[in-house]
Protein backbone atom coordinates (compact mmCIF):
# COMPACT_ATOMS: atom_id res chain seq x y z
CA UNK A 1 0.00 0.00 0.00
CA UNK A 2 1.43 3.31 -1.25
CA UNK A 3 0.31 6.21 0.95
CA UNK A 4 0.38 9.90 -0.75
CA UNK A 5 0.85 13.19 0.93
CA UNK A 6 1.37 17.01 0.29
CA UNK A 7 -0.42 19.75 -0.54
CA UNK A 8 -1.54 18.05 -4.03
CA UNK A 9 -3.48 15.87 -1.96
CA UNK A 10 -6.16 13.62 -4.62
CA UNK A 11 -4.24 15.18 -7.22
CA UNK A 12 -1.03 13.58 -6.44
CA UNK A 13 -2.73 10.16 -6.19
CA UNK A 14 -4.09 10.15 -9.18
CA UNK A 15 -1.10 11.80 -10.81
CA UNK A 16 1.08 8.39 -9.31
CA UNK A 17 -2.06 5.84 -10.85
CA UNK A 18 -1.80 7.22 -14.09
CA UNK A 19 2.03 6.65 -13.73
CA UNK A 20 1.43 3.01 -13.02
CA UNK A 21 -1.19 2.82 -15.80
CA UNK A 22 1.61 3.68 -18.05
CA UNK A 23 3.89 1.68 -16.67
CA UNK A 24 1.67 -0.99 -17.27
CA UNK A 25 1.12 -0.59 -20.63
CA UNK A 26 5.14 -1.18 -20.94
CA UNK A 27 4.93 -4.27 -19.25
CA UNK A 28 4.62 -7.77 -21.22
CA UNK A 29 1.57 -9.33 -20.36
CA UNK A 30 2.88 -11.69 -17.27
CA UNK A 31 4.08 -8.94 -15.53
CA UNK A 32 1.26 -6.40 -15.38
CA UNK A 33 -0.79 -6.03 -12.39
CA UNK A 34 -3.71 -4.00 -11.11
CA UNK A 35 -3.88 -0.95 -8.71
CA UNK A 36 -6.91 1.00 -7.06
CA UNK A 37 -6.91 4.16 -4.92
CA UNK A 38 -9.36 5.25 -2.67
CA UNK A 39 -9.76 8.37 -0.05
CA UNK A 40 -9.68 7.19 4.25
CA UNK A 41 -11.34 10.55 6.38
CA UNK A 42 -11.75 12.81 3.74
CA UNK A 43 -7.73 13.13 4.26
CA UNK A 44 -5.34 10.34 2.88
CA UNK A 45 -5.00 9.09 -0.37
CA UNK A 46 -4.14 5.27 -1.03
CA UNK A 47 -3.21 3.16 -4.04
CA UNK A 48 -3.15 -0.73 -3.10
CA UNK A 49 -2.38 -4.05 -4.81
CA UNK A 50 -3.67 -7.09 -3.51
CA UNK A 51 -2.70 -11.03 -4.30
CA UNK A 52 -1.14 -11.77 -7.26
CA UNK A 53 -1.13 -7.53 -7.95
CA UNK A 54 1.16 -6.94 -4.93
CA UNK A 55 3.45 -9.29 -6.12
CA UNK A 56 4.10 -7.91 -9.36
CA UNK A 57 4.22 -4.49 -7.89
CA UNK A 58 6.82 -5.66 -5.17
CA UNK A 59 8.50 -6.50 -8.05
CA UNK A 60 8.86 -3.74 -10.24
CA UNK A 61 9.75 -1.36 -7.06
CA UNK A 62 12.28 -3.78 -6.24
CA UNK A 63 14.10 -3.70 -9.92
CA UNK A 64 13.47 -0.36 -10.35
CA UNK A 65 13.29 1.55 -6.94
CA UNK A 66 15.96 4.31 -7.17
CA UNK A 67 19.38 3.72 -5.61
CA UNK A 68 22.61 5.37 -4.26
CA UNK A 69 25.92 3.93 -5.65
CA UNK A 70 24.10 0.46 -5.93
CA UNK A 71 22.42 0.58 -2.54
CA UNK A 72 18.46 0.87 -2.22
CA UNK A 73 17.61 4.53 -1.14
CA UNK A 74 14.56 2.69 1.50
CA UNK A 75 14.73 -0.46 3.76
CA UNK A 76 11.50 -1.33 2.44
CA UNK A 77 13.29 -1.77 -0.90
CA UNK A 78 15.46 -3.58 0.33
CA UNK A 79 13.09 -6.25 2.08
CA UNK A 80 10.88 -5.93 -1.73
CA UNK A 81 14.37 -7.67 -2.81
CA UNK A 82 14.87 -10.32 -0.62
CA UNK A 83 10.59 -11.00 -1.15
CA UNK A 84 11.33 -11.18 -5.32
CA UNK A 85 12.85 -14.65 -4.83
CA UNK A 86 12.91 -16.21 -8.03
CA UNK A 87 12.74 -19.56 -8.89
CA UNK A 88 14.76 -21.95 -11.08
CA UNK A 89 13.69 -25.05 -13.02
CA UNK A 90 15.83 -27.62 -15.21
CA UNK A 91 14.02 -29.44 -17.97
CA UNK A 92 15.41 -31.33 -20.66
CA UNK A 93 18.78 -32.42 -20.68
CA UNK A 94 20.34 -33.79 -23.66
CA UNK A 95 22.95 -34.55 -26.41
CA UNK A 96 21.63 -32.55 -29.58
CA UNK A 97 22.09 -33.98 -33.03
CA UNK A 98 25.18 -32.23 -33.34
CA UNK A 99 27.16 -33.24 -30.38
CA UNK A 100 26.30 -29.93 -27.97
CA UNK A 101 25.41 -30.31 -24.55
CA UNK A 102 22.10 -28.83 -24.05
CA UNK A 103 19.45 -28.14 -21.14
CA UNK A 104 16.73 -25.89 -20.87
CA UNK A 105 16.97 -24.08 -17.60
CA UNK A 106 13.52 -21.63 -16.41
CA UNK A 107 14.04 -18.85 -14.36
CA UNK A 108 10.47 -17.32 -13.00
CA UNK A 109 9.46 -14.67 -10.32
CA UNK A 110 5.87 -13.33 -9.83
CA UNK A 111 4.17 -14.72 -12.64
CA UNK A 112 6.99 -14.17 -15.35
CA UNK A 113 8.89 -16.68 -16.70
CA UNK A 114 11.74 -17.15 -19.26
CA UNK A 115 13.47 -20.28 -20.74
CA UNK A 116 17.01 -19.91 -21.27
CA UNK A 117 19.25 -22.52 -23.19
CA UNK A 118 22.67 -23.96 -21.43
CA UNK A 119 24.98 -24.83 -23.20
CA UNK A 120 28.49 -27.28 -21.96
CA UNK A 121 31.26 -26.44 -23.81
CA UNK A 122 34.53 -25.01 -23.09
CA UNK A 123 32.69 -23.35 -20.50
CA UNK A 124 28.96 -23.36 -19.50
CA UNK A 125 27.24 -20.75 -21.67
CA UNK A 126 23.58 -19.76 -20.97
CA UNK A 127 22.01 -18.20 -23.80
CA UNK A 128 18.30 -16.52 -24.40
CA UNK A 129 17.20 -15.08 -28.10
CA UNK A 130 14.40 -13.30 -29.40
CA UNK A 131 13.53 -10.35 -31.59
CA UNK A 132 11.03 -8.98 -29.33
CA UNK A 133 13.45 -6.61 -26.67
CA UNK A 134 11.32 -6.83 -23.98
CA UNK A 135 11.52 -10.25 -23.85
CA UNK A 136 15.11 -9.76 -23.94
CA UNK A 137 15.14 -6.94 -21.24
CA UNK A 138 12.75 -8.87 -18.91
CA UNK A 139 15.33 -12.03 -19.35
CA UNK A 140 18.08 -9.84 -18.07
CA UNK A 141 16.31 -8.79 -15.31
CA UNK A 142 15.43 -12.11 -13.84
CA UNK A 143 19.00 -13.07 -14.44
CA UNK A 144 19.99 -10.34 -12.04
CA UNK A 145 17.21 -11.01 -9.94
CA UNK A 146 18.91 -14.46 -9.55
CA UNK A 147 22.37 -12.64 -8.80
CA UNK A 148 23.66 -12.73 -12.57
CA UNK A 149 25.63 -9.08 -13.83
CA UNK A 150 23.17 -9.93 -17.57
CA UNK A 151 22.95 -7.40 -20.01
CA UNK A 152 20.89 -7.10 -23.85
CA UNK A 153 23.20 -6.82 -26.60
CA UNK A 154 22.53 -7.15 -30.05
CA UNK A 155 23.45 -10.35 -31.74
CA UNK A 156 24.13 -9.22 -35.47
CA UNK A 157 22.42 -7.76 -37.79
CA UNK A 158 19.33 -9.27 -38.05
CA UNK A 159 17.01 -7.75 -35.36
CA UNK A 160 17.68 -10.30 -32.81
CA UNK A 161 18.42 -9.32 -28.67
CA UNK A 162 21.03 -11.66 -26.71
CA UNK A 163 21.18 -12.09 -23.02
CA UNK A 164 24.19 -14.65 -21.92
CA UNK A 165 26.07 -15.32 -19.21
CA UNK A 166 29.44 -17.71 -18.93
CA UNK A 167 30.68 -19.62 -16.20
CA UNK A 168 32.15 -16.56 -14.07
CA UNK A 169 29.26 -15.19 -14.03
CA UNK A 170 26.75 -17.87 -13.33
CA UNK A 171 29.32 -18.70 -10.17
CA UNK A 172 28.51 -15.28 -9.04
CA UNK A 173 24.85 -16.13 -8.87
CA UNK A 174 22.32 -17.32 -6.20
CA UNK A 175 22.58 -20.36 -4.61
CA UNK A 176 19.66 -21.39 -6.31
CA UNK A 177 21.05 -21.30 -9.71
CA UNK A 178 24.46 -22.51 -8.96
CA UNK A 179 22.69 -25.49 -7.83
CA UNK A 180 20.83 -25.68 -10.93
CA UNK A 181 23.50 -25.73 -12.83
CA UNK A 182 25.61 -28.19 -10.76
CA UNK A 183 22.89 -30.60 -11.18
CA UNK A 184 22.93 -30.29 -14.97
CA UNK A 185 26.70 -30.99 -15.28
CA UNK A 186 26.67 -33.73 -13.01
CA UNK A 187 23.72 -35.65 -14.54
CA UNK A 188 26.02 -35.14 -18.50
CA UNK A 189 28.85 -36.06 -16.64
CA UNK A 190 26.81 -39.51 -15.08
CA UNK A 191 26.14 -40.04 -18.59
CA UNK A 192 29.61 -39.61 -20.59
CA UNK A 193 28.71 -36.51 -22.22
CA UNK A 194 31.22 -34.35 -20.63
CA UNK A 195 34.99 -34.53 -19.57
CA UNK A 196 35.43 -35.45 -16.00
CA UNK A 197 38.25 -32.90 -15.07
CA UNK A 198 35.81 -30.14 -16.87
CA UNK A 199 33.57 -30.67 -15.04
CA UNK A 200 35.31 -30.79 -11.12
CA UNK A 201 36.42 -27.55 -12.38
CA UNK A 202 32.78 -26.43 -13.29
CA UNK A 203 31.15 -27.62 -10.13
CA UNK A 204 34.40 -26.24 -7.55
CA UNK A 205 33.31 -22.77 -9.30
CA UNK A 206 29.57 -23.45 -8.79
CA UNK A 207 29.94 -24.72 -5.23
CA UNK A 208 32.16 -22.08 -3.68
CA UNK A 209 30.88 -18.97 -5.58
CA UNK A 210 32.86 -16.00 -7.14
CA UNK A 211 33.73 -13.46 -4.88
CA UNK A 212 32.57 -11.15 -7.49
CA UNK A 213 30.68 -7.89 -5.74
CA UNK A 214 26.97 -8.41 -6.04
CA UNK A 215 25.57 -5.13 -7.65
CA UNK A 216 28.03 -4.41 -10.25
CA UNK A 217 27.77 -5.00 -13.81
CA UNK A 218 30.39 -6.39 -15.60
CA UNK A 219 33.24 -4.26 -16.48
CA UNK A 220 35.88 -5.19 -19.14
CA UNK A 221 39.44 -4.82 -17.79
CA UNK A 222 42.21 -5.17 -20.50
CA UNK A 223 45.52 -4.14 -21.28
CA UNK A 224 45.60 -1.67 -25.07
CA UNK A 225 49.03 -1.44 -25.98
CA UNK A 226 49.87 -1.11 -22.89
CA UNK A 227 47.72 1.25 -21.89
CA UNK A 228 44.77 0.25 -18.66
CA UNK A 229 41.48 -0.18 -20.09
CA UNK A 230 38.61 -0.23 -18.19
CA UNK A 231 35.11 -0.35 -19.25
CA UNK A 232 31.59 -1.17 -19.27
CA UNK A 233 29.36 -1.34 -22.36
CA UNK A 234 25.34 -1.85 -22.94
CA UNK A 235 22.69 -1.00 -25.22
CA UNK A 236 20.43 -0.37 -22.27
CA UNK A 237 20.44 3.50 -21.29
CA UNK A 238 19.15 2.76 -17.73
CA UNK A 239 22.37 0.69 -17.17
CA UNK A 240 24.54 3.54 -18.26
CA UNK A 241 22.55 6.04 -16.17
CA UNK A 242 22.95 3.70 -12.98
CA UNK A 243 26.53 2.87 -13.32
CA UNK A 244 26.72 7.08 -13.67
CA UNK A 245 25.33 7.37 -10.76
CA UNK A 246 27.21 5.03 -8.68
CA UNK A 247 30.22 6.57 -9.99
CA UNK A 248 29.56 10.32 -9.00
CA UNK A 249 27.89 8.80 -5.60
CA UNK A 250 31.31 7.07 -5.24
CA UNK A 251 32.98 10.55 -5.62
CA UNK A 252 34.47 10.27 -9.15
CA UNK A 253 33.99 13.12 -11.68
CA UNK A 254 32.70 12.79 -15.11
CA UNK A 255 34.75 14.03 -18.10
CA UNK A 256 38.07 13.21 -15.91
CA UNK A 257 37.32 10.40 -13.78
CA UNK A 258 35.55 9.01 -16.39
CA UNK A 259 33.43 9.81 -19.60
CA UNK A 260 29.89 8.59 -20.95
CA UNK A 261 28.45 8.14 -24.32
CA UNK A 262 25.23 6.77 -24.26
CA UNK A 263 23.52 4.34 -26.50
CA UNK A 264 22.72 5.51 -30.06
CA UNK A 265 20.54 2.98 -32.61
CA UNK A 266 22.60 -0.10 -33.17
CA UNK A 267 25.22 0.94 -30.97
CA UNK A 268 25.75 0.02 -27.60
CA UNK A 269 26.58 2.86 -24.94
CA UNK A 270 29.68 2.77 -22.86
CA UNK A 271 31.31 4.36 -19.45
CA UNK A 272 35.49 4.76 -20.10
CA UNK A 273 37.25 4.83 -16.50
CA UNK A 274 41.08 5.84 -17.70
CA UNK A 275 44.01 5.05 -15.10
CA UNK A 276 43.53 8.35 -13.18
CA UNK A 277 39.76 7.55 -12.82
CA UNK A 278 40.77 3.91 -11.15
CA UNK A 279 43.70 5.91 -9.12
CA UNK A 280 41.34 8.15 -7.58
CA UNK A 281 38.69 5.57 -6.70
CA UNK A 282 41.84 3.84 -4.71
CA UNK A 283 42.71 7.01 -3.07
CA UNK A 284 39.01 7.26 -2.16
CA UNK A 285 38.68 3.65 -0.51
CA UNK A 286 41.23 4.95 2.20
CA UNK A 287 40.45 9.02 2.39
CA UNK A 288 36.70 9.52 1.15
CA UNK A 289 33.63 9.94 3.17
CA UNK A 290 32.20 7.45 4.94
CA UNK A 291 29.43 6.38 2.38
CA UNK A 292 32.76 6.92 -0.64
CA UNK A 293 35.22 4.57 1.30
CA UNK A 294 32.54 1.89 1.30
CA UNK A 295 31.39 2.16 -2.19
CA UNK A 296 34.89 2.91 -3.78
CA UNK A 297 36.37 -0.18 -1.86
CA UNK A 298 33.83 -2.67 -2.94
CA UNK A 299 34.60 -1.15 -6.55
CA UNK A 300 37.84 -1.56 -6.51
CA UNK A 301 38.50 -4.98 -4.87
CA UNK A 302 35.91 -5.85 -8.01
CA UNK A 303 38.50 -4.35 -10.59
CA UNK A 304 41.14 -6.62 -8.99
CA UNK A 305 38.59 -9.43 -9.65
CA UNK A 306 38.22 -8.64 -13.00
CA UNK A 307 41.98 -7.78 -13.77
CA UNK A 308 43.15 -10.91 -12.27
CA UNK A 309 40.69 -13.00 -14.36
CA UNK A 310 42.09 -11.30 -17.53
CA UNK A 311 46.03 -12.64 -16.63
CA UNK A 312 49.09 -11.49 -14.78
CA UNK A 313 50.14 -8.77 -17.10
CA UNK A 314 46.93 -6.81 -16.79
CA UNK A 315 46.35 -8.09 -12.47
CA UNK A 316 49.41 -6.48 -11.87
CA UNK A 317 48.82 -3.02 -14.00
CA UNK A 318 45.99 -2.53 -12.19
CA UNK A 319 47.55 -3.36 -9.11
CA UNK A 320 50.10 -0.61 -9.22
CA UNK A 321 47.50 1.67 -10.72
CA UNK A 322 45.96 0.91 -7.22
CA UNK A 323 48.52 1.01 -5.05
CA UNK A 324 49.71 4.66 -6.31
CA UNK A 325 46.39 5.81 -5.57
CA UNK A 326 46.47 4.76 -1.97
CA UNK A 327 49.61 6.53 -1.43
CA UNK A 328 48.48 9.81 -2.61
CA UNK A 329 48.55 12.14 0.20
CA UNK A 330 49.94 9.69 2.68
CA UNK A 331 53.29 11.20 3.62
CA UNK A 332 54.22 14.57 4.57
CA UNK A 333 57.10 17.33 3.66
CA UNK A 334 57.77 18.44 6.81
CA UNK A 335 60.44 16.56 8.64
CA UNK A 336 61.15 13.88 5.46
CA UNK A 337 64.87 13.18 5.21
CA UNK A 338 66.33 10.77 3.20
CA UNK A 339 69.79 9.89 1.77
CA UNK A 340 70.33 9.52 -2.18
CA UNK A 341 73.18 9.12 -4.41
CA UNK A 342 73.52 11.64 -7.18
CA UNK A 343 76.16 11.05 -9.37
CA UNK A 344 78.63 8.88 -7.63
CA UNK A 345 78.23 11.20 -4.44
CA UNK A 346 75.34 11.18 -1.55
CA UNK A 347 73.57 13.19 -0.08
CA UNK A 348 71.35 14.32 2.83
CA UNK A 349 68.09 15.06 2.06
CA UNK A 350 66.11 16.63 4.78
CA UNK A 351 62.43 18.73 3.63
CA UNK A 352 61.36 21.81 6.21
CA UNK A 353 58.15 22.74 4.44
CA UNK A 354 56.20 22.95 1.19
CA UNK A 355 53.22 23.69 -0.78
CA UNK A 356 51.77 24.08 -4.04
CA UNK A 357 49.80 27.08 -6.00
CA UNK A 358 48.59 27.92 -8.91
CA UNK A 359 49.77 31.01 -11.32
CA UNK A 360 49.24 32.09 -14.89
CA UNK A 361 51.73 32.83 -17.61
CA UNK A 362 52.78 35.16 -20.11
CA UNK A 363 50.65 33.01 -22.21
CA UNK A 364 47.86 33.14 -20.17
CA UNK A 365 47.84 29.30 -19.31
CA UNK A 366 47.48 28.57 -15.91
CA UNK A 367 50.80 27.08 -14.60
CA UNK A 368 51.30 25.19 -11.48
CA UNK A 369 54.21 25.93 -8.82
CA UNK A 370 55.35 23.05 -6.36
CA UNK A 371 57.54 25.28 -3.71
CA UNK A 372 60.04 23.12 -1.22
CA UNK A 373 62.45 24.45 1.46
CA UNK A 374 64.51 22.22 2.26
CA UNK A 375 68.30 21.56 3.49
CA UNK A 376 70.67 19.45 1.42
CA UNK A 377 74.03 17.96 2.53
CA UNK A 378 73.56 21.20 5.24
CA UNK A 379 72.75 23.75 2.67
CA UNK A 380 69.49 24.99 2.96
CA UNK A 381 67.60 26.68 -0.43
CA UNK A 382 64.19 27.60 -2.04
CA UNK A 383 63.41 24.93 -4.55
CA UNK A 384 60.81 26.27 -7.27
CA UNK A 385 59.67 23.68 -10.06
CA UNK A 386 56.92 25.43 -12.36
CA UNK A 387 54.53 23.04 -14.08
CA UNK A 388 53.08 23.73 -17.72
CA UNK A 389 51.13 21.60 -20.48
CA UNK A 390 52.97 20.92 -23.49
CA UNK A 391 52.71 19.58 -27.30
CA UNK A 392 49.80 18.06 -29.01
CA UNK A 393 49.16 15.40 -26.02
CA UNK A 394 48.80 18.18 -23.37
CA UNK A 395 51.50 17.02 -21.16
CA UNK A 396 52.75 17.76 -17.28
CA UNK A 397 56.15 19.45 -17.80
CA UNK A 398 58.12 20.72 -14.71
CA UNK A 399 60.38 23.17 -15.12
CA UNK A 400 63.77 25.02 -13.05
CA UNK A 401 66.90 26.69 -13.55
CA UNK A 402 70.27 26.13 -11.84
CA UNK A 403 70.96 29.40 -9.92
CA UNK A 404 74.37 30.95 -10.24
CA UNK A 405 74.11 32.59 -6.70
CA UNK A 406 73.92 29.00 -4.81
CA UNK A 407 76.26 27.56 -2.80
CA UNK A 408 79.31 25.85 -4.81
CA UNK A 409 77.61 27.75 -8.42
CA UNK A 410 74.78 26.13 -11.07
CA UNK A 411 76.40 22.55 -11.22
CA UNK A 412 76.08 22.02 -7.27
CA UNK A 413 72.46 24.09 -7.08
CA UNK A 414 71.90 21.47 -10.09
CA UNK A 415 73.03 18.36 -8.10
CA UNK A 416 71.73 19.50 -4.77
CA UNK A 417 68.17 19.89 -6.91
CA UNK A 418 68.35 16.38 -8.43
CA UNK A 419 68.98 14.81 -5.08
CA UNK A 420 65.73 16.34 -3.75
CA UNK A 421 63.49 15.40 -6.76
CA UNK A 422 65.16 11.74 -6.30
CA UNK A 423 64.58 11.35 -2.71
CA UNK A 424 60.81 12.83 -3.05
CA UNK A 425 59.75 11.27 -6.39
CA UNK A 426 61.93 8.22 -6.29
CA UNK A 427 62.90 9.49 -10.05
CA UNK A 428 65.88 11.74 -11.11
CA UNK A 429 64.60 14.56 -13.14
CA UNK A 430 66.62 15.55 -16.39
CA UNK A 431 69.16 18.25 -16.76
CA UNK A 432 70.65 19.89 -19.72
CA UNK A 433 73.15 22.58 -20.35
CA UNK A 434 72.48 25.58 -22.68
CA UNK A 435 74.78 27.02 -25.17
CA UNK A 436 74.76 29.93 -22.63
CA UNK A 437 75.71 28.23 -19.70
CA UNK A 438 72.41 27.86 -17.93
CA UNK A 439 71.54 24.20 -16.74
CA UNK A 440 67.63 23.91 -17.03
CA UNK A 441 65.96 20.67 -14.87
CA UNK A 442 63.04 18.87 -15.89
CA UNK A 443 60.33 17.17 -14.29
CA UNK A 444 57.56 14.88 -15.82
CA UNK A 445 54.37 13.58 -15.18
CA UNK A 446 56.31 10.59 -13.34
CA UNK A 447 57.45 12.89 -10.98
CA UNK A 448 54.48 14.94 -10.89
CA UNK A 449 52.90 11.28 -9.51
CA UNK A 450 55.39 11.35 -7.00
CA UNK A 451 54.59 14.90 -5.60
CA UNK A 452 51.05 13.75 -5.28
CA UNK A 453 52.39 11.66 -2.55
CA UNK A 454 52.58 14.52 0.18
CA UNK A 455 49.25 15.58 1.72
CA UNK A 456 50.49 19.26 1.26
CA UNK A 457 50.31 19.02 -2.74
CA UNK A 458 48.46 16.47 -3.77
CA UNK A 459 44.84 18.74 -3.35
CA UNK A 460 46.56 21.30 -5.48
CA UNK A 461 47.73 18.73 -8.25
CA UNK A 462 44.64 16.65 -8.32
CA UNK A 463 42.85 20.29 -9.11
CA UNK A 464 45.46 21.63 -11.55
CA UNK A 465 45.53 18.76 -13.55
CA UNK A 466 41.98 18.75 -13.84
CA UNK A 467 41.51 22.75 -14.51
CA UNK A 468 44.67 22.26 -17.50
CA UNK A 469 42.75 18.78 -19.21
CA UNK A 470 41.63 19.23 -22.54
Amino acid sequence: MLAVGGELGGGAALLRLATLHLLNQLLPDELKFGVRTYAERDRYYYMAAHGENATKLKRLLAVTAPSAGGGYLSDKFKKFVEEAKVEVRVDNIRLTPSGLVAADLTISEGGAAVKYYVYLQNSILLDFRSTDRSRAELAARLLRLAGVSAEVSKAGNRGVWRVEATTDMLAAGREDLRNALAEIVRATTERGWVDEKKAEFWLKKLERGRTVREGLPKYRVRLDKGALEVRFASPNPDSITRETQRLKEMGLVEDWHFTVKMPEEDRDGYLYIPREGLAYAAWLSVYGSEKQRELATKFVSYILERAREEGDDVYEKVREVVEEGKARGSLTLKGFEKRVEVEGREHVVKVIDGGAEFDVGRSGKTLLRIRITAEVDGIRSEYTITYGRSGAGNAAVGYAVAKASAPGGREADAERFSALVEALTGKRPGVYRTRDGKIEMMCYGEHLEGFRRYAELTDAIEKWLRETRR
